[in-house]
């Protein structure tokens, strides 16, 4: 599966890209005054070592995401959905062809709400 075998809606895809320096991984982000929600698409594998950060609940659209949490692993593919707790420290593997959307309890997680702005927006 490449990025362009699994498409978001145009809605989704008109969002914000965060814009991250990973080849291969696009993430569009809806920010809200509380938390985002971000559609999440990887053509690519990528490793993620141990860390915490506020809650994150996501469903799998496609693909497999591996997390090890509290001294076990669990794999979660389509149509799967996971729950992190806030401050829980976990790894994440997540597999090429992989898609999904996912909802983090922090209005800013990447630091970048103020570069997503569109620059015709002088009220937002």
């Amino acid at each position: 599966m490449t990025l362009q075998s699994y498409a978001f809606p145009e809605i989704v895809e008109q969002l914000p890209e965060a814009g991250l320096p990973i080849p291969g991984v696009k993430i569009f982000i809806s920010h809200a005054g509380t938390h985002e929600v971000w559609f999440l698409k990887s053509e690519i594998d990528l490793d993620y070592p141990p860390h915490a950060h506020a809650a994150q609940w996501a469903v799998v659209l496609e693909g497999r995401i591996h997390i090890k949490m509290d001294g076990s692993s669990r794999t979660y593919e389509k149509g799967d959905q996971y729950y992190l707790p806030p401050g829980v420290e976990h790894s994440v593997r997540i597999e090429a062809g992989y898609a999904e959307v996912m909802f983090l309890d922090d209005p800013d997680f990447l630091g970048l709400q103020q570069k997503l702005k569109p620059a015709d927006c002088s009220s937002c």
